[in-house]
């Protein structure tokens, strides 16, 4: 099997493929003890993947912070308030916090606020929300938030409070269009449905830059040695993180410092035995080093083919063959 390698190179092109947190970015867990912003342009999210939409309300938020010469702030939650307030304690990310972060440093943030969620804070009156949360920690110039934003207890608190309050608190108020939150909503679902069917080109379209995830090399079979690919086994760091579907897919690999190579298979190696678990290994090319025990991260960029089950042995050797061409042809 081949693939347009016209089409990889458009997919494999990403200006965020290097993620490292921006120089001056601040970020800052214990709310007991926040700094006095300056003039701070604030918005509040889960910004869960940090995705297209994501990163229109913060060009927005960066674009009105220039305008008054201010901060951009953005306040988000850990956990996941669905984790908490929900009956669905197993949603998986797209991205942990510590990703999440990273990503946002890489936009060029100025600060993030990471506040506990918890039953306790969800139940505080809407009122106090404003008074003793928003405006008396953060003492906000401007705060952009969409139009469906609920807080405080039983979700009263709205935009339409927001509004009411701007003048007695002295801070402007601007509404993210309609248009941007339902696109938000809808391509967090997307994303989530297309990294779950395999389908990487749709994700990356719509995170903006190319999927990535961490796991630790554990000890394996050692078959892919035997058949000329060693791979690193890997365990995912982070269960809450989502899970890519099956199939085979070319990936950069980061580890000891170094970007590599590689192609990456997810499912049960159908091939060797049909009751075998689900494994997730790398075959990280011109790589011979140990690293049991260490942390890689995968960046994935194509998905190649599902996991297939093959006469023999020779004939999985041949198919890996070609997986590898069409890796290096995309990376």
């Amino acid at each position: 099997m081949t693939i347009d390698c016209l089409q990889l190179k458009l997919i494999c092109t990403n200006p965020l493929r290097h993620i490292n947190l921006a120089a001056g970015m601040k970020v800052h867990y214990d709310i007991e003890r926040l700094p006095v912003f300056n003039k701070a342009v604030v918005t509040i999210g889960t910004f869960d993947g940090v995705h297209l939409g994501h990163q229109k309300i913060i060009q927005a938020l960066q674009k009105e912070a220039v305008h008054i010469g201010g901060e951009t702030v953005i306040i988000t939650f850990d956990p996941h308030p669905r984790k908490v307030l929900s009956s669905d304690p197993s949603l998986q990310l797209i991205t942990t916090l510590d990703e999440k972060i990273k990503l946002l440093g890489a936009l060029g943030v100025n600060h993030v606020v990471v506040v506990p969620f918890t039953k306790a804070f969800a139940g505080q009156s809407a009122e106090a929300y404003i008074k003793d949360f928003l405006v008396g920690r953060f003492h906000p110039h401007t705060v952009i938030i969409g139009y469906d934003h609920r807080f405080g207890h039983g979700r009263q608190g709205d935009y339409k409070l927001l509004e009411e309050k701007a003048d007695i608190y002295q801070y402007q108020l601007l509404e993210i269009p309609k248009r941007v939150i339902e696109e938000i909503s809808i391509s967090s679902t997307k994303i989530r449905s297309a990294l779950l069917s395999s389908d990487i080109d749709t994700a990356n379209m719509l995170l903006g830059y190319s999927f990535f995830f961490e796991g630790t090399v554990i000890k394996g079979d050692a078959l892919g040695r035997t058949l000329g690919y060693p791979t690193a086994n890997l365990h995912y760091n982070n269960e809450d993180k989502i899970h890519l579907g099956e199939g085979v897919y070319a990936v950069y690999v980061h580890v000891n410092g170094e970007e590599k190579k590689g192609m990456l298979s997810i499912g049960k190696r159908p091939t060797i035995d049909a009751h075998l678990e689900e494994s997730v290994e790398v075959n990280i090319f011109d790589f011979n080093e140990d690293i049991y025990g260490e942390t890689i991260k995968i960046t994935v960029q194509k998905y190649l083919r599902p996991q297939e089950k093959y006469a023999s042995l020779d004939q999985l050797i041949q198919q890996l063959a070609i997986d590898k061409e069409n890796s290096l042809r995309c990376l």
